[in-house]
């Protein structure tokens, strides 16, 4: 790491009002005060800051890869985390998988430019549901990366392949096991942000939306109510077609550019619904949501 007064990289892991937490190249966190212009920084950030005597500053924000956004309670759009490599969406025999949620889950990460894997948890379980794994696989069919986890070290050991040094944000109903993946793929609590939070600030007990952790193998777990709740309202109703990976054949083979895919006469990817190449139950659901955010916008 660089010395005091030089610029040193780092990555954002917790945010306070004025002042934030920032792991170094060398995985060690510093509470570091905030630059005025730099109030918008959240976790998952990349900057170069520089150590002080009061810890450290925050001097600059580096480009971000990506970012996930919801609407603020003004309705303004807001990033919650940055420079997420992968979308995890958690589904499990029960509580019962929704298609739709997880399609929505798809939407907004195809919008924001993320990869997304869907895993089915509770994997000993699927025997109380088997239509969970059904699901699992008509995903998988369409093109999209599944994985199934359980409690058993192996499927733990596959996730973590998986997941590799990126960083990932884990998403899905309440009740999936989203907490108890993150348990078997850090059993060191010590690594939850709440416990650097506590150990930078000198003992002070320390609360935070955001909670991220950090992998022995080097990746970041991001995990934050705003990320686990992904409103589409800000969506306009024409950019969630090709958020269905199974449209993109046909979406540019439209009678009319602006077709909505509803009922428009000369519409490929209702001639694609008809030959069944696109499968009813996805294509209810595009309809679904589309409708929705219409009622949502007036």
């Amino acid at each position: 790491m660089s010395g005091e007064g030089e610029d040193s990289n780092g990555i954002i892991i917790a945010r306070f009002s004025k002042a934030a937490i920032v792991m170094d190249e060398n995985n060690d966190v510093h509470r570091c005060h905030l630059r005025p212009n730099l109030s918008h920084l959240v976790a998952g950030d990349r900057v170069l800051w520089q150590k002080n005597e009061q810890g450290g500053v925050v001097s600059t924000q580096l480009e971000r890869q990506s970012e996930i956004k919801r609407p603020d309670v003004r309705g303004q759009l807001k990033a919650v985390a940055a420079n997420v490599d992968l979308i995890v969406i958690v589904i499990a025999p029960e509580p019962e998988p929704f298609g739709n949620l997880i399609d929505r889950y798809l939407v907004a990460a195809y919008l924001a430019g993320i990869d997304t894997v869907i895993a089915l948890n509770k994997s000993d379980l699927v025997a109380t549901n088997k239509e969970s794994r059904a699901l699992l696989k008509r995903y998988e069919t369409i093109g999209h990366t599944v994985i199934e986890t359980g409690p058993d070290d192996q499927s733990t050991s596959a996730l973590n392949d998986l997941l590799g040094d990126q960083t990932a944000v884990f998403v899905g109903q309440s009740g999936v096991g989203k907490s108890s993946m993150i348990n078997r793929l850090i059993p060191d609590q010590e690594l939850r942000v709440g416990a650097l939070s506590e150990s930078v600030l000198k003992g002070k007990h320390t609360t935070t939306t955001t909670e991220v952790f950090l992998r022995p193998e080097g990746g970041l777990i991001i995990d934050s109510p705003g990320i686990r709740e992904f409103g589409l309202q800000h969506v306009a109703p024409e950019d969630v077609a090709p958020g269905f990976k199974e449209f993109h054949p046909y979406i540019d083979h439209c009678k009319y550019r602006d077709c909505r895919h509803l009922v428009e006469q000369g519409c490929a990817v209702l001639a694609a619904l008809e030959a069944g190449s696109i499968s009813k139950e996805r294509y209810d659901s595009f309809v679904n949501i589309v409708k929705d955010i219409d009622t949502k916008s007036h």
